[in-house]
């Protein structure tokens, strides 16, 4: 019984997509999918903060999940993360869909399962549980990038991402099975106490270990695996775009924050000399400095929002690198700049979803002139959103970076928060460049003119998101302790 209780947000968020499955096959009603798919996932992290709330994570019974699930407060928080970030995106799948005449319930199922991978990847403790919670979620945002079935981009994307992940994931198992030859141990606490053996120390490891890494690190779409990410984002349909750059994003951090702090987290592999801090701040560096150089070179605005994202996960690498040195602070940080990531996100592309209609989108930035005047409260609540990825105060986005160079300083990594810095200065010019055209440009006489949509679904998602923007930057302190509290409780670390 205490099992059930435990696993009650996977379950429900499992048997939520068989249930809506059945209903798409048996009934002829085709709406009110987009409202089941957010009640369930809501209904999920519910599920999920009682179990917080109630101290089951502690409960020595649920051990015996283990290694297979870890039910610990770290999971749980991922957990809440990513059914809000998907009932975000089934909100803005409601209005859109059926706004562009694409309304099919297999939408819906396809977003419910792969968010119920999402929370089994983040949830895992062996290299098996992993894995397949990553094919889980993989396999349906395939299909959802490629949803849009008469659009050649919409297929291009979708075909990049399977064939560029597949890779990526032949490469994760790979050297999942290296370090197993190496260790014995498909579990992840297992694997970290080898480590610190001669095992740890053998060439089958090191190379077992190296291509883990590399396999994560594609999924996060750090520099240089990132060339999936613009054309996967650009083409899928745009809720599909949010559940991508919130869920995905956020799950790849889950497990890659376990595997380092779990499997490598032995002096060897921590040092600055050998370790793997200096490669992830050497990707922070990078993917920071390319992404926001090319997202200021975009006339898409959707396309410039990917490459913001790719910039984002620069941003939380800064926050790993940290943790070496500074291991609460820097992690914390990681957790939190998630958090705010995945709001100011979807606020974002659900504000750029109500811009535009059927036949009068909003794509580039001239499609925005003027809208400023013309719709203030969309102009709004898409400038809330975008204030907060730049990092302006007193949006949560602000406390986000704050928190993340704090400690990075404090670890001595100077140079990086400098650079960092720079490149938050290069990613507002961007940001604000949205903000000229709405509110400082008007349209020219015979351009098109991007009309905003009436959607009640997408209007929810939007101001849902921008107050979630503006009520955690006011008041930042309670969810930056919730992710300590996570992370200092985690039972697989």
């Amino acid at each position: 019984m205490m099992f059930a209780v435990v696993l009650s947000p996977l379950l429900a968020v499992g048997l939520g997509a068989l249930g809506l499955m059945l209903s798409d096959a048996l009934s002829d009603r085709k709406g009110g999918f987009a409202l089941g798919t957010f009640m369930i996932l809501i209904s999920a992290a519910v599920l999920a903060a009682g179990v917080w709330l109630g101290g089951l994570a502690d409960s020595p019974d649920v051990a015996a999940l283990a290694p297979w699930i870890l039910a610990d407060r770290l999971s749980l928080y991922f957990t809440m993360l990513l059914c809000v970030g998907g009932a975000l995106s089934a909100l803005l799948a409601g209005g859109y869909l059926a706004e562009h005449r694409l309304e099919r319930g297999e939408f819906y199922v396809l977003l419910l399962l792969s968010v119920f991978g999402a929370m089994t990847l983040a949830a895992a403790g062996d290299a098996l549980t992993l894995f397949l919670g990553l094919e889980t979620m993989s396999l349906g945002v395939y299909c959802l990038t490629a949803y849009r079935r008469q659009s050649a981009r919409s297929i291009e994307g979708g075909l990049k991402y399977f064939l560029l992940s597949s890779f990526a994931a032949a490469l994760l198992l790979y050297g999942f099975a290296l370090v197993y030859g190496a260790t014995g141990h498909t579990d992840l606490v297992g694997i970290g106490a080898a480590a610190s053996t001669d095992a740890g120390r053998s060439p089958l490891y090191l190379f077992g270990a190296v291509l883990v890494l590399v396999g994560l690190v594609f999924k996060v779409s750090a520099v240089p695996f990132h060339a999936w990410a613009p054309d996967a984002y650009e083409g899928a349909p745009t809720p599909s775009t949010t559940l991508m750059a919130v869920m995905v994003k956020a799950a790849a951090f889950a497990v890659l924050l376990r595997v380092l702090r779990v499997c490598f987290s032995d002096p060897a592999w921590t040092s600055w000399a050998s370790g793997w801090p200096p490669v992830v701040a050497t990707l922070a560096a990078v993917t920071m400095t390319v992404a926001n150089l090319v997202a200021c070179r975009q006339d898409s605005v959707k396309r410039m929002l990917a490459y913001s994202s790719i910039a984002h996960a620069g941003y939380v690498l800064v926050g790993l690198s940290a943790i070496v040195r500074l291991r609460s602070e820097g992690e914390t940080s990681a957790l939190f700049y998630l958090l705010a990531y995945a709001v100011s996100t979807a606020g974002a592309f659900g504000a750029l979803i109500l811009c535009g209609s059927h036949g009068r989108e909003a794509i580039s930035y001239e499609d925005l002139s003027g809208l400023g005047k013309r719709h203030p409260f969309t102009a709004f609540v898409f400038s809330v959103c975008l204030l907060s990825l730049a990092g302006i105060p007193p949006t949560v986005g602000f406390f986000a970076k704050w928190f993340v160079f704090r400690a990075a300083v404090n670890a001595g990594l100077y140079a990086l928060v400098a650079l960092a810095l720079v490149n938050s200065v290069i990613a507002a010019t961007y940001y604000l460049r949205v903000l000229v055209f709405m509110y400082m440009r008007e349209p020219e006489a015979g351009a098109p003119v991007a009309v905003p949509m009436r959607s009640g679904y997408v209007l929810v998602a939007v101001v849902l998101s921008a107050a979630a923007v503006i009520a955690l930057g006011l008041a930042p302190a309670g969810s930056l302790n919730v992710a300590e509290i996570a992370l200092a409780r985690g039972s697989g670390s």
